[in-house]
């Protein structure tokens, strides 16, 4: 791995890390800012709404600024947002800080990914882009572990000062390894171009498929820990080793996604949809029994980070003659599918619905992103079109 990927993956670690470990430590963020455990799940909404939102309209706003310098820059945001979530008064401040540090995340991972592909030759953009990724699922098996447990044992503050020493540790590696001219080759093929190729089925049905993904990974995720707390039973001390296992299926998930894209993607795509209805009902079945659980959720896991990697590859297939935009918007279609997820949660939780059910939502939710899959690839068949290639004119795959 090259010195400057090295510094991508450190940043993205900690990106990934922030963002996910909230849910980790919620009953505590809770009980320290006075409110209920539904009401602090909108953190988690907050801060995929600024990915979703703020992150598309900042990466605009610094077009012409040079990528490391942009790089460092997001990076020290995310340093200072760390201290002021640690620092949060009260619930409104700590939301505040939280979709702040949000935008410059959103901003980072489409720059980072045009810097990543930037650095090597045209034949291993996709491990960089690979790279990149990783950070995020490391992050779900280490950073998230840790930062739950160190929660645990120092109150909830404690992770976001832990959060703050791993920004200064990403802003040292990007400051020492990325190189001045990092990004500057990137090219746009204008933005009709860019905006045209989303009007393709393959693109728009795919967003439809994330979102639904989403429905079924968040509304459960987002209250993991008081689930596995007080319908499991566990311990405070074994729900990190839960989050852990989790974290390694996504790993798997990630490498099995990767084949499953470069096989019979759409094919594969429905079967899986499908396998994962039926892991959210076992998780519904067996979430009172520890063992159980714990095989139901690193399945859940696997995957979650299985179909989002194949919906990713799909969509970036099909916008390759002008992948600029749609690149932006995919970790944005992720988190408004994210923030929708833990605002349905918390409106189901406030209903007067216990968090056992909240895995039934997802059993729907990839029932319904299955039978889009099947409509949308019988389209493409009929249609007779092949993906555009790299480079080549926007218009030269229509609405097939």
């Amino acid at each position: 791995m090259s010195p400057p990927l090295i510094a991508l993956f450190i940043a993205a670690f900690a990106f990934g890390t922030t963002e996910f470990v909230v849910a980790g430590v919620l009953p505590e963020v809770a009980d320290g800012l006075n409110v209920s455990v539904p009401t602090a799940g909108y953190l988690v909404s907050a801060y995929a709404l600024g990915i979703a939102i703020g992150g598309p309209l900042l990466t605009v706003a610094t077009a012409r600024l040079s990528r490391r310098t942009l790089i460092v820059g997001l990076i020290i945001a995310f340093v200072i947002g760390q201290a002021a979530c640690a620092l949060a008064p009260d619930f409104f401040s700590m939301l505040a800080f939280r979709f702040a540090t949000a935008i410059a995340h959103g901003t980072f991972f489409g720059v980072a990914m045009v810097v990543a592909v930037s650095l090597v030759p045209p034949a291993q953009r996709g491990r960089a882009v690979a790279i990149v990724l990783a950070g995020l699922t490391v992050s779900n098996i280490v950073g998230v572990p840790v930062g739950t447990a160190i929660g645990s044992v120092w109150g909830w503050r404690s992770t976001f000062w832990a959060m703050f020493a791993l920004g200064i540790a990403a802003m040292a590696a990007a400051v020492v390894l990325l190189p001045r001219t990092a990004g500057q080759s990137a090219r746009s093929a204008g933005f009709r171009a860019e905006v045209r190729v989303l009007s393709r089925q393959q693109v728009w049905t795919s967003l439809i498929i994330m979102l639904m993904l989403m429905m079924a990974q968040f509304i459960p995720f987002t209250y993991i820990a008081p689930m596995l707390r007080d319908i499991t039973h566990l311990d405070e001390y074994l729900i990190p080793w839960m989050l852990l296992l989790i974290g390694l299926g996504s790993t798997l998930g990630v490498y099995a996604g990767g084949r499953l894209a470069d096989g019979r993607l759409m094919r594969g795509l429905v079967a899986t949809l499908l396998v994962q209805a039926v892991v959210l009902l076992a998780i519904y079945a067996v979430s009172p029994y520890a063992l159980p659980m714990a095989l139901a959720l690193t399945a859940w896991g696997a995957l979650n980070f299985s179909i989002g990697t194949a919906v990713q590859t799909r969509i970036l297939a099909w916008t390759a003659d002008a992948p600029n935009l749609a690149s932006s918007l995919i970790p944005s279609g992720f988190n408004v599918g994210i923030a929708l997820a833990a605002s349905i949660g918390a409106m189901l939780l406030n209903g007067g619905y216990g968090y056992r059910s909240l895995p039934l939502i997802g059993v729907a939710a990839m029932i319904v992103g299955a039978g889009v899959a099947v409509l949308s690839s019988a389209a493409e068949r009929r249609a007779g079109r092949m993906p555009p290639m790299a480079g080549g004119p926007a218009e030269a795959s229509s609405q097939g």
